[in-house]
């Protein structure tokens, strides 16, 4: 890595991902809007940059949603988040990725996905650009110390003598989501060095659910899949989130966007109530008292043959098996009882969670660096001079569908124009 002249502002950026590769073009882009260039370093330690990008949407990556709004978001601050949003929204997004040469398709689900159905083609396009601006990508090259030298920073290399010195940096080290594709929190590390706080609770979101003793019937029905609504209640009985989505029962539990959505909302309400618990209305949009008036007009016909019309028949006799209903014995030969119980299972069941498949299986990570210690119109810190930050760091944690890329390339091109100037 040579030297840049003295002259040469250098603008460093940590971390390859989503965030941090929109930062380095935008960035670049700004950049040579001004008489004197700025010299743009993107550093990642992983042999591989963009794993993220790569697995996401199951190898099609899911680049953005067609509807992106600041409720669809947990984090420090939702005000900020909208203001982050609306600074580079949708519509800019869609833009920027076809002016790279990748159209995105809308499906069904509201995601947006490149026509080509392959991630590899956003991450080549994203690399492209990087290059076509000027930008350096240098890895693996792992941040292991930063240092406030001369005004700016001096970025010293894990495990060698290398460093090197910019004069303005952009953190976009990710959270502890993924930790194979790099992002295993060691940005927090160098963000509290520089002054910056980590919310007192980092966990992971969007992540698959690990049941308990109580409820492992679920893992008989692995491969199961269905719509079903999933909430979360306090140990009050107090609704806290709810989501209408797939669900997949599982070998070890449930997963899909659902019961994935609800995760970090399950995870946070234990945080301060250990009596929050996780219900899952397997006929969405039903009450119990027309399920039950329903199931006493069965008359000759089975629990079975009626809710095999609306649910996967493995799971329709594990619920009439857990009521203690006999699925295919006549409906007027149904317990009252037993008839209730499936009701009240059909709209709401407990399900015992014992935990989740942590990070390395997670999505996204809940909590990072508070929003209220950065400036939304610039991504700038507040706490250190020439420091910007975005993506995953903050915390900010959008629900399955293309939200948490969103706040990727917003954040990752306010602070990539900002720390050059733009």
């Amino acid at each position: 890595m040579p030297p840049p002249s003295p002259a040469t502002p250098t603008i460093a950026i940590v971390g390859a991902g989503a965030a941090g590769l929109m930062a380095a073009i935008a960035a670049g882009r700004a950049s040579h809007e001004h008489a004197a260039p700025a010299r743009i370093v993107l550093l990642d330690g992983a042999a591989k940059v963009g794993v993220k990008i790569l697995v996401a949407g199951g190898g099609r990556c899911n680049v953005t949603h067609h509807a992106v709004d600041e409720k669809q978001y947990a984090g420090t601050s939702r005000n900020t988040i909208r203001k982050v949003l609306r600074a580079f929204g949708v519509a800019d997004t869609v833009a920027f990725f076809e002016e790279l040469g990748v159209t995105l398709k809308r499906e069904d689900t509201g995601k947006l996905f490149p026509t080509t159905d392959k991630a590899q083609t956003v991450l080549d396009a994203l690399l492209r650009e990087a290059q076509r601006v000027g930008v350096e990508l240098i890895h693996p090259w792992r941040v292991a110390k930063l240092d406030r030298h001369d005004g700016g920073f001096l970025l010293s290399r894990e495990g060698t003598g290398e460093a090197l010195h910019a004069h303005r940096l952009v953190l976009c080290t990710g959270g502890k989501a993924l930790p194979r594709s790099g992002s295993d929190g060691g940005g927090y590390t160098l963000a509290r060095s520089l002054g910056h706080t980590i919310t007192p609770h980092v966990f992971p979101a969007l992540v698959p659910l690990v049941v308990g003793p109580a409820s492992a019937w679920i893992t008989q029905l692995s491969g199961v899949s269905t719509r079903a609504g999933v909430e979360v209640r306090g140990g009050t009985g107090k609704k806290l989130a709810q989501f209408e989505n797939d669900l997949l029962c599982t070998h070890f539990g449930l997963s899909g966007p659902a019961p994935m959505d609800a995760s970090r909302y399950l995870t946070a309400a234990r945080i301060e109530d250990p009596g929050a618990s996780l219900h899952v209305a397997w006929l969405p949009g039903e009450t119990f008292e027309r399920l039950d008036t329903a199931l006493q007009a069965l008359g000759q016909r089975t629990p079975l043959s009626w809710l095999r019309e609306r649910l996967p028949e493995r799971l329709a006799r594990a619920l009439c098996e857990r009521a203690g209903a006999d699925a295919t014995a006549p409906g007027s030969q149904l317990p009252r009882e037993a008839r209730r119980i499936l009701a009240h299972m059909l709209v709401g069941t407990p399900i015992d969670i014992a935990g989740d498949r942590g990070f390395s299986h997670a999505e996204v990570t809940a909590g990072g660096v508070p929003l209220t210690e950065i400036n939304p119109a610039t991504m700038a810190s507040r706490v250190c001079e020439n420091l910007w930050l975005a993506g995953e760091i903050l915390d900010v944690d959008g629900r399955i569908g293309g939200f948490n890329f969103q706040w990727a390339w917003a954040s990752g091109w306010i602070a990539g124009r900002s720390a050059a100037g733009g």
